[in-house]
């Protein structure tokens, strides 16, 4: 155990105890209370086994190929780019066997091809060569509520479809998925309490994640409403 880890550890124990003794103090109800809460904690702490949403992409060749709408891209122009790397490289390590386009190709492709966007999607397989593409149509994102720039309240959606070069028909989605992320996780975050780029990257990572998570086995929280990543990774 590592002095950090051991750290911790002792923290916890020692705050255990504290907790236990005032229990203690106050009757035998409170501790029941106390345990009971404890262990409620730990239940919402589980992640469970979850298998993806669409498990043909292992053994192919991948293009992840990410489009926005030009007033998001105007105000968050390396929004595309840190989409289409998060989610090329989380496919590429999680994903057997895949075969992923490495990001700048595919960034470059599009820059050298203005209306790649009003393409069949049967012509963007076989422009990139590939045998899936990943297509993510981001439609809303921003980090502010409309209006109110003094609060943080960030929000990425987008529509994430699967091309097969193969498919029965090519030219549409073999299947599709809805992708939102908020973050924070809780409402009412003042401008003063964190910088844009906290928010921007917790934003993305989130979204970047739950768009992988289609793909391939993971780990979820069994509760996500009650789920406390901070917690967890004090573990």
């Amino acid at each position: 155990m590592n002095r950090s880890r051991l750290a911790r550890f002792t923290v916890a124990l020692g705050s255990f105890a504290c907790a236990i003794a005032f229990a203690a103090a106050s009757g035998g109800c409170a501790i029941g209370h106390l345990i009971g809460g404890m262990l409620q904690n730990e239940e919402y702490q589980k992640l469970v086994e979850t298998p993806p949403e669409y498990a043909d992409l292992s053994g192919k060749r991948i293009a992840v190929v990410v489009d926005a709408d030009l007033s998001v891209t105007y105000n968050h122009p390396k929004l595309v780019e840190m989409v289409t790397t998060g989610v090329t490289m989380r496919i590429g390590r999680d994903v057997p066997e895949a075969a992923v386009v490495h990001p700048q190709t595919i960034l470059a492709w599009q820059w050298r091809t203005p209306q790649w966007n009003a393409m069949p999607y049967a012509d963007l397989c076989e422009s990139l060569n590939v045998d899936r593409v990943v297509f993510i149509d981001i439609y809303e994102y921003r980090l502010n509520p409309p209006g109110n720039r003094w609060l943080w309240e960030g929000v990425c959606a987008a529509s994430v479809g699967v091309i097969e070069r193969e498919g029965f028909d090519p030219d549409m989605f073999a299947d599709s998925f809805n992708v939102t992320s908020n973050f924070p996780s809780v409402t009412g975050v003042e401008r003063t309490a964190a910088s844009e780029g906290q928010i921007e990257t917790g934003l993305l990572a989130q979204f970047i994640q739950k768009t992988a998570w289609l793909f391939h086995d993971h780990l979820e929280p069994k509760y996500p409403d009650k789920y406390r990543p901070e917690a967890q990774a004090q573990r």
